[in-house]
């Protein structure tokens, strides 16, 4: 075997350090990108008993979003295993309390009960905001890219921007804005 042939061996086996931004990200949708990193999917040489998965790095999980009314209707099962220790809580309250929650277990659901599930979530690292300590940082050498698009905020336009954009109304002068 070449040099060459053991090298681009190794990369093949190698686990890649990836990273998402999940600002504005639905989180379920989210899931299933991060899965098929976290698992290998995207892989030539992925089989399902082959542990290949990469690290996956998530920022931002603080500003997830959930469609419609999810924040106020999605709830969350979790047993003490002791009689009675059945609780139910919202999405915004276990947001509160953790900001990563969700998504952890929205990728934790995504993996359908696979057997390598829990030594796979240990390959990944979810943050509430930008900061990531230093040893992974350096780590990092791939992007995800986001399922959507993140939209620029008003306040983010320079004020000849927010002049030079075409108006949909022009008032007439002598007209009072209440």
């Amino acid at each position: 075997m070449t040099s060459f042939l053991r090298v681009q061996q190794w990369a093949t086996f190698a686990r890649i350090w990836h990273i998402y931004d999940a600002t504005w990200q639905n989180p379920f949708e989210s899931a299933s990108v991060i899965k098929n990193h976290l698992m290998g999917l995207h892989k030539p040489i992925y089989h399902p008993m082959n542990d290949c998965g990469d690290h996956v790095v998530v920022i931002n999980s603080k500003e997830l979003a959930l469609p419609g009314d999810e924040w106020r209707k999605r709830v969350y099962f979790h047993h003490t295993g002791f009689p009675g220790g059945a609780s139910w809580t919202l999405a915004w309250e276990l947001h509160e309390k953790d900001p990563t929650a969700i998504l952890k277990k929205a990728i934790y659901r995504s993996m359908h009960g696979n057997l390598q599930r829990r030594t796979t979530m240990k390959r990944l690292h979810i943050f509430p905001d930008e900061q990531i300590p230093k040893e992974i940082l350096e780590n990092i050498s791939n992007q995800i890219r986001q399922i959507r698009d993140v939209p620029k905020q008003l306040n983010s336009y320079s004020e000849e921007e927010r002049q030079q954009f075409p108006k949909l109304v022009d008032y007439p002068k002598d007209y009072i804005l209440r």
